[in-house]
Parts: structure tokens; C-alpha cells; sequence
């Protein structure tokens, strides 16, 4: 019998495992294709949530002229951006789930059976693994966790390519977090849902560049983002010369919590992990897995206690009362940006971004606590445009149940 049992082996899947192979555990794994293998999306950080980790070292690139445009306005926003560099990043993890001689299995979890001390993943062709906890890190579907149902789920979609321009799509050194100029745009096509394009120069020629949907519901299409790439580039006299990987991201922004007296956990995107204002997640895995693994080591001390009070010691440090009560007000942030057109959208992050840097990249960290996050949303509504003004106004009365959360929890 295991310590611990990973579900997953994709960022979150390996973050968490690594940290329990550093608390001393004995772990095993189980993802239908073991590690390594590729990832194909990218990731990427600030480069000042990884350097009180010692982390920059996973990079594979790095941009000191990191800019946006809203409002038509072009914002430095003076903050080092890095692109990590898939290989190394899951060659950190699995280096330490070497050390710490994880065990890897084949197979999809389907299902599981909590016992007095232990727990029993099997997979459909009869393999049994058991455990005193298991950590299910498969994703925003996860095999094992329970959800709530929600009515209505917000998707993060983006379509990129990678490759060589007949001219460069933005400038030489320059990272792009969000470029929402639409004049490329008919007058029918700026009332659709707002895109913006991310982009960023990775050198010797070659560009990534990926128009991206924020949040909406339904997700915007593939089909459509993919047009209005090229739309972009066409209006800026650019043509694609090479094209070396297309990417295609969608990802959902608010799922509900998974139900917290279940016996198994959550990481990742299986605990909703997600930061609801910007989709990012890396590196709050990377920071809280850490204390989960710590706390998970220490609640398995007592061999007596069965899985589900293992559970709701991992589960308290995971989604504490304060990480809920933000949780609360990022998702009455969602909303308005759903609900913004594009011109008050714009409005919105041209406000945002004369934010105090420590103000603004906290809270895209998800760094500030509960009461430093509502001074900053005041410190905001104080210095944005009347627009913007009125419809926050007109959603703390629309969406005053996650302000209540908020306040209650």
C-alpha cells in the first residue's frame, strides 16, 4: 500500500506528486501515458512569482518589454514575463519523484472505494492500486472528484500558431499580454464577443501569436478565433510564411468547487484551481503544493484514521475560508468581464493596468488577501471611468450573491 496515489500526470498531476516525494512519502502514480511525455500548450508566468522560488532556471524565455494595448492606449506595464520551457519544467518535477522512487502505472482511474484506512483505485482492466489518500489531479473532468453542476460555464479559448511572418507581427523583444485593438474589425463583428491577441517574440524569426477569448459562454469557436487571427495580421500587412505548431486551447474559468466531504482531493484544474480573472494556474501549483503535500504527510502520521479525515485536513489548507471568500469576489469579477461590450472591456483594463504594480500583478497571482483584494477593488472603482463605474455598480446588485460569499464565508 502507497502513501499517496496521483491521479494525472499533466502539471498539476506532477507538482503535487513531486511535493509528497519531498515530504518523505511513498507515491505512486496513474495517468494513461506515465511521464514523460510532451506537453503541447504553453505556459506562461511572471518571472517575479518564480524567483522567490529559485525557479527562473525553467524558462526558456524571457521579455523585459512586456506591453498591452486598450483604450487605444499602449500600456508598458514594467513587469518581466517568461515562457517556461516545457522539458525542464517536467524534467524539475519528475527529477524529484526520481529521488523520492515514485512508481508509475498505466491506466485510467475508474473508480474508487474508501476502506478504514486506505482507499482502492481499480482501472477497467482490473488493476488495483491502494492508498491512504488519493490526490485525483486529471484535469477539469476529473475521473474521481464530484462537482456541483453549473448552469452556466465560462470557457477561456485561444488559437495560436507558432512560426515565421512575412513581416513581424508585433515588435522585435516585445511580449504581448493583451493586444485589443479591433480595428481589423467590421462594426457586426466588434458587437461579438471582444478577442484579444497574445503574442510574443521568441526569437530568430520566428513569432507565437494566439487571439484569445478571455471568457464567454458558449466558448468562442475555434473556427472564429482563427479568423480574426488572421484578420489581425492581414490588417497589419502581415501573411504567415511558415507555420511550426498550432495551438489550440479551451479551458473552463469558473467550475464549481468540488463537494468538500468527499474522501478523496483535488489540485489543479480537478479543484478548480484556475484563476478565475486570467485562466493562469502554474504558478499558484507550483507555490501551494508544497504546504499540501506538508499537510497531507503530516495527517497520515496517525495509521488510524481513514481517508476522509485525511482528506478534509488537505482540503482545509487547499480551500480555506480566505482562498474561497477571494474565490468569491474573482468570480464577480468574471462576471462583469462577461458582460462588458468591448469598449467599456477596454476601459476596464486600461484602468487596471495604472493600478500600483504591486497592486495589480498580486492580484493576478492571487497573492493579496481577502481585505487587501477589496482595498485594491475600491482603490480601482475610485480611478476607473464612470462606464466602468455604473456597471460595477449595476452588478454588485445582480451578482450580490458572490459578494455575499464573499462576506460570509
Amino acid at each position: 500500500m502507497f502513501d499517496a496515489l496521483v491521479i494525472g500526470a499533466g502539471p498539476a498531476g506532477l507538482a503535487i506528486a513531486a511535493a509528497l516525494c519531498d515530504a518523505g512519502l511513498n507515491v505512486a502514480g496513474l495517468a494513461p501515458v506515465p511521464p514523460p511525455v510532451a506537453w503541447l500548450n504553453t505556459y506562461g508566468i511572471w518571472c517575479d512569482e518564480l524567483e522567490p522560488m529559485h525557479l527562473t532556471h525553467l524558462l526558456s524565455h524571457r521579455w523585459q518589454d512586456s506591453v498591452a494595448y486598450a483604450a487605444q492606449q499602449t500600456i508598458a506595464l514594467q513587469r518581466e514575463y517568461g515562457l517556461f520551457d516545457n522539458t525542464k519544467l517536467q524534467n524539475y518535477f519528475l527529477e524529484r519523484c526520481d529521488l523520492g522512487k515514485m512508481v508509475w502505472y498505466q491506466g485510467i482511474a475508474a473508480a474508487v472505494e474508501h476502506l478504514a484506512n486506505c482507499s482502492c483505485v481499480t482501472t477497467p482492466e482490473g488493476t488495483a492500486l491502494s492508498a491512504r489518500i488519493v490526490i485525483d489531479a486529471s484535469g477539469h473532468n476529473p475521473a474521481l472528484l464530484k462537482k456541483p453542476q453549473r448552469d452556466r460555464i465560462a470557457y477561456q479559448a485561444a488559437y495560436g500558431i507558432v512560426g515565421q511572418f512575412s513581416a513581424p507581427p508585433i515588435e522585435s523583444q516585445q511580449f504581448v499580454l493583451m493586444d485589443y485593438r479591433a480595428d481589423h474589425l467590421s462594426p457586426d463583428e466588434r458587437q461579438a464577443p471582444p478577442t484579444f491577441l497574445y503574442a510574443m517574440d521568441l526569437g530568430n524569426d520566428v513569432f507565437f501569436v494566439e487571439e484569445t477569448s478571455l471568457a464567454n459562454s458558449p466558448a468562442v469557436p475555434f473556427e472564429v478565433l482563427q479568423q480574426r487571427l488572421e484578420k489581425r495580421l492581414a490588417f497589419r500587412g502581415v501573411q504567415v510564411k511558415e507555420v511550426q505548431h498550432v495551438e489550440y486551447c479551451l479551458f473552463p474559468m469558473n467550475l464549481p468547487l468540488p463537494s468538500f466531504d468527499q474522501a478523496a482531493i483535488g489540485f489543479g484544474g480537478a479543484a478548480s484551481m484556475v484563476h478565475p480573472a486570467s485562466g493562469y494556474m502554474v504558478g499558484a501549483l507550483l507555490r501551494r503544493a508544497p504546504g499540501v503535500a506538508k499537510t497531507i504527510a503530516h495527517a497520515i502520521e496517525n495509521l488510524n484514521d481513514p481517508p476522509a479525515s485525511i482528506a478534509t485536513s488537505a482540503w482545509q489548507i487547499l480551500w480555506s475560508n480566505d482562498e474561497r471568500r477571494k474565490r468569491a469576489l474573482y468570480l464577480f469579477g468574471l462576471e462583469n468581464l462577461m458582460r462588458f461590450d468591448e469598449q467599456t472591456l477596454q476601459a476596464f483594463f486600461a484602468s487596471f493596468f495604472q493600478l500600483p504594480r504591486s497592486q495589480w500583478s498580486a492580484f493576478l497571482a492571487n497573492t493579496l488577501s481577502t481585505p487587501e483584494m477589496m482595498q485594491m477593488m475600491m482603490h480601482f472603482f475610485g480611478h476607473t471611468t464612470n462606464e466602468v463605474r455604473w456597471n460595477l455598480m449595476r452588478s454588485a446588485w445582480s451578482d450580490r450573491a458572490l459578494l455575499w460569499d464573499a462576506l460570509v464565508i
